[in-house]
C-alpha cells in the first residue's frame, strides 16, 4: 500500500479501503488559491492509481465544503491576465482528472460549497450536503464566465432551462433546493450527514469493486465527450471576461466589502 502525500492545503486520510481528501484551509474557508488549485488535481491524480483505496470521500474542513475563488488570486488575474492562461489550462486539467477516476467519488459537502467549490462537487458521483449547507455558481456576479466545468455538469445534473436559471444568475441555493431539484442527492441534518456518508461508503466497499468501477466508467463516457467539447471554449470565453472592465470593477466592489468589519 502506497504512503498518503502531504499538501499544504489539502489532508488524506485512510479508513480501510476508503481515502478521503478533505481541503484544509478553513480560516479562508477551503477558497482556492494557487496551491490548492494545483494541489487537488495532482491528489485526484493520486486517488485515481491508489492501490490502497476503492472509495474517495471529498469534503472540507471547518464550515465550508469550499467557498470557491480566492480573492487575492482573483485580482492578481485582473492586474496581470496574461498569467490566466495557466489557469485555464489547470481548471481542464482538475475536471478532466475528476472524471478520469474510476473509483466512487463521494461529495460530503459540510458547508457552503460555492463556484469551483460547488463544480467539484457535482461532478463528484453521489453528494450528500448538511441541510445548513448552500450551493452554486456566482461567477456571473463577479462579471465572470462560469467557464470552469460549472457549464458542463449543471445541465447534466438539472436540465437546461434550469441551469440556465442558476449559473445566468449565480444564485446560491440551499440544500434543501438543491436536492429538490435533483442538483444534489441527499440532504441531512449536520449531525446525521457522518453516518449517511459511512452508511453509503460501506455499502459501496461491499460491492463487486469491477463492476462498480466499470459501471461509472460506461455513465462517465458521455460526460467526458461533453467535457471535451466545451471545456476548451469555456474557459477562452472565461479568460475573455478576466479581462472586461466590469469583472474589474466587481472584483474591487467584492474585495472592499470583504474588508469591511
Amino acid at each position: 500500500m502506497s504512503d498518503l502525500p502531504t499538501y499544504e492545503t489539502l489532508l488524506l486520510t485512510r479508513a480501510g479501503r476508503r481515502l478521503t481528501i478533505t481541503f484544509n484551509q478553513p480560516e479562508v474557508l477551503n477558497a482556492f488559491g494557487a496551491a490548492m488549485h494545483r494541489e487537488i488535481t495532482e491528489a485526484l491524480v493520486f486517488a485515481a492509481a491508489d492501490p490502497g483505496s476503492d472509495v474517495i470521500v471529498l469534503t472540507g474542513a471547518g464550515r465550508a465544503f469550499s467557498a470557491g475563488g480566492d480573492i487575492a488570486r482573483m485580482q492578481h488575474f485582473v492586474d496581470h491576465p496574461d498569467d490566466f492562461a495557466a489557469e485555464a489550462e489547470g481548471a481542464k486539467r482538475l475536471i478532466y482528472a475528476l472524471l478520469e477516476i474510476d473509483k466512487p467519488l463521494v461529495a460530503r459537502i459540510n458547508g457552503p460549497a460555492v463556484g469551483l467549490g460547488a463544480t467539484i462537487a457535482l461532478f463528484c458521483d453521489v453528494t450528500f450536503a448538511s441541510e445548513t449547507a448552500k450551493i452554486g455558481d456566482p461567477h456571473v456576479a463577479i462579471g465572470l464566465v462560469a467557464g470552469d466545468g460549472g457549464a458542463v455538469i449543471w445541465p447534466q445534473l438539472v436540465g437546461m432551462h434550469r441551469a440556465k436559471e442558476f449559473l445566468l444568475t449565480g444564485e446560491l441555493l440551499t440544500a434543501a433546493r438543491a436536492a429538490e431539484i435533483g442538483l444534489i442527492n441527499h440532504v441531512l441534518p449536520d449531525d446525521a450527514l457522518d453516518t449517511a456518508v459511512d452508511a453509503f461508503c460501506a455499502k459501496l466497499l461491499a460491492g463487486s469493486q469491477p463492476a462498480i468501477r466499470w459501471t461509472k466508467v460506461t455513465m462517465n463516457l458521455e460526460l467526458k465527450r461533453l467535457a471535451h467539447a466545451l471545456m476548451d471554449p469555456g474557459m477562452a470565453y472565461e479568460s475573455l471576461s478576466v479581462r472586461t472592465e466590469e469583472h474589474r470593477a466587481r472584483v474591487q466592489a467584492f474585495a472592499a466589502k470583504a474588508r469591511k468589519p
